[in-house]
């Protein structure tokens, strides 16, 4: 065990200080974990501004026809991105998508930008996380958030010409715990610059970009009369400058093509100006970034399963056994079914989340997450029933199926760029820890010090007279049925009726946890990710009736029977994780888990064949000049 990491509890003070805990504005998924039901919030479904929508169709048509000449699978072969294509995508500013027009960007807006993102993606995973990596965490968005006026005429007009930018958090000991982050930050003494040392790990777009955020260690310092240890800071830094090598490009499971590398930097300087929003901030600046970044990824897989859909509902229909369409089979018609209701959910909680974001007056940071937890995995489980669906067609490459003159749907590469989604930006587990955090921090300030046991008597009393009115009128509203009318939902309106009951019965439930745990509910992880699952679901229902009775109104009402079956579905799932919200097992497994990590069952092992360790031998690797982008100054 390396004694060098942080404790416990540094772990999750410095979590806690990064941690956004004010509430400026509402949030549908904050309201549905404290038991009501706001559908106010959500409906009806904003729609994109239709002049934004008309700025962005000669860019998306560009684009569309660019990809339709783009060769995925000879990027996938090849694990490269050829720089003609790149060049090619600078020229028509998709790295400037975001960026202002006044910087020399494009200037849409974040629904256009997502749009575009899930267009690519339905073509090219590698692709899709070169331009997002670069614009949805990489310098521009920090830039848009916290960035000064000096700062955005110095980066973004070099961005919109076709820079490319890498976000660099990640360390060998430091991921989702950034308290163990090494990679540190030194002043010099006029203060004029500062010195950066360390590695980063997994750096997507690290092996070619020309920009960097890099977030460092910079040195303890008294806030508010306290010493804050571990301070983060975040640093625009130039790929050009002395001291930055590429030590392994990291290669992967999918996204063949993915620049993705171990950094070094070693004493590379950098001047005092390029901080981003402040000494000490950096990790903040990071979780606020990503709450807008996250909106990519669930637009990205919404893209590629939609791909899937076509595909999958060509073959369906024209593949024959046993004297009729394989679709008419009953096993797999309930697959396809299920692949295309998904995948409407999956469009219509991206887009919801992205238009709450872009209407402004909502916090989004539950919605983003929930979005990115949601869709990554209801992908990763609808791109395995297509799979399963084109039987060994599915598992053959799309290179083998044109060799032998059959339609190359490229559904196993779908699977192996599709299982990233469930890890990267924040893996699921952590989104559901994020979550959680979230869905009980009303319960957990008003309540938590009545029935933590180190709390003093006097404390208590005083917390219990605060939150004592609070609960006297909250807790018998979730008991209180609805009087309100859902008739012009037609058949979704029994669902909506569902939706109201349960998140009244989830506001119930986590606080009845909190009073049966007490301060041992943190640690009951699987008891919260449950109750986070059940939040997801009811999100994702809201999105789809919603949406669905948009579509509807517009002419299209075969929206309301997608809505109709995903709804029935996510019923049994909630209705399944409020049965195990306990998790009678979960005392057994934790405790086994344990004892294998001891050593305990090392016996089943036997009859294995040991892997021999060789040792890695990496060199470092200097930036490739023939990359610079022409024009990029």
């Amino acid at each position: 065990m390396n004694t060098d990491l942080a404790s416990e509890e540094e772990a999750r003070d410095v979590a806690e200080a990064a941690r956004e805990t004010e509430w400026a504005h509402p949030s549908f998924v904050k309201e549905l974990f404290l038991g009501r039901f706001r559908f106010d919030l959500v409906h009806p479904y904003p729609v994109e501004d239709p002049a934004s929508e008309a700025a962005a169709k000669p860019f998306l048509a560009t684009l569309k026809a660019f990809l339709e000449r783009y060769d995925a699978d000879m990027v996938d072969r090849t694990g490269e991105i050829p720089e003609a294509y790149v060049q090619e995508l600078r020229e028509m500013g998709a790295f400037g998508m975001k960026i202002p027009k006044e910087y020399g960007g494009l200037g849409l807006s974040q629904m256009s930008y997502v749009r575009a993102m899930a267009l690519v993606t339905s073509k090219c995973g590698s692709l899709c996380a070169l331009l997002s990596a670069s614009q949805s965490i990489g310098v521009p968005q920090p830039l848009k958030l916290f960035g000064t006026e000096a700062q955005k005429q110095q980066f973004y007009p070099r961005i919109a010409k076709g820079g490319i930018t890498a976000f660099a958090l990640t360390e060998v000991n430091a991921g989702s715990d950034p308290a163990n982050m090494t990679t540190s930050a030194t002043p010099s003494e006029d203060g004029k610059h500062w010195t950066i040392n360390g590695e980063k790990l997994w750096c997507t777009n690290g092996t070619r970009a020309d920009l960097f955020v890099v977030m460092a260690r910079t040195p303890d310092r008294m806030v508010k009369g306290k010493l804050r240890k571990k301070q983060i800071t975040a640093f625009i830094v130039d790929a050009k400058s002395p001291g930055i090598t590429v030590k392994h490009r990291c290669r992967f499971m999918g996204l063949k093509a993915i620049e993705n590398g171990w950094m070094s930097f070693k004493d590379v300087k950098v001047p005092a100006e390029n901080i981003l929003w402040g000494e000490g901030r950096g990790l903040k600046l990071a979780l606020i970034t990503l709450n807008t970044g996250r909106l990519t990824i669930p637009a990205s897989v919404a893209g590629a399963s939609k791909a899937l859909v076509r595909g999958i509902r060509e073959w369906a229909a024209e593949r024959v056994q046993w004297g009729q369409p394989i679709g008419k089979h009953d096993a797999i018609a309930q697959k396809v079914a299920r692949l295309t209701a998904n995948t409407f959910a999956m469009e219509s909680v991206a887009y919801l989340s992205t238009a709450l974001y872009e209407r402004g007056g909502t916090d989004i940071r539950l919605e983003a997450a929930i979005a990115k937890m949601f869709n990554t995995e209801l992908a990763w489980r609808s791109v395995d029933d297509a799979l399963q669906i084109r039987g060994g067609r599915g598992y053959e490459t799309a290179d083998s199926l044109r060799a032998r003159g059959e339609k190359p749907l490229p559904i196993e590469r779908a699977m192996r760029d599709s299982r990233i989604n469930l890890i990267f930006e924040g893996s699921s587990e952590i989104m559901r820890l994020f979550i959680a955090r979230e869905a009980v921090d009303e319960h957990f300030s008003r309540a938590f010090p009545i029935v933590a046991p180190k709390t003093p008597f006097g404390t208590r009393v005083k917390f219990a007279l605060t939150a004592a009115p609070f609960y006297l009128t909250w807790y018998p509203g979730t008991w209180i049925p609805s009087l309100r009318s859902y008739g012009g939902f037609g058949p979704l309106g029994k669902h909506l009726r569902y939706l109201e009951r349960t998140t009244r019965r989830l506001g119930r439930s986590l606080f009845h946890a909190m009073v049966r745990f007490g301060p041992k509910l943190e640690k009951r992880q699987m008891v919260l990710f449950r109750a986070v699952d059940i939040g997801a679901e009811l999100y994702a229902m809201a999105a789809v009736i919603t949406r669905a009775k948009m579509l509807a109104a517009q002419g299209n009402p075969k929206a309301m029977e997608l809505a109709d079956v995903f709804c029935r579905e996510s019923r049994d799932r909630i209705d399944a994780s409020f049965r195990a919200l306990y998790g009678k097992h979960d005392g057994k497994l934790y405790r086994l888990a344990q004892s294998v990590m001891k050593g305990e069952h090392a016996w089943l092992e036997q009859g294995t064949v040991d892997d021999v360790e060789i040792a890695a031998k990496t060199t470092p690797v200097s930036r490739p000049e023939a990359r610079e982008p022409a024009g990029v100054a």
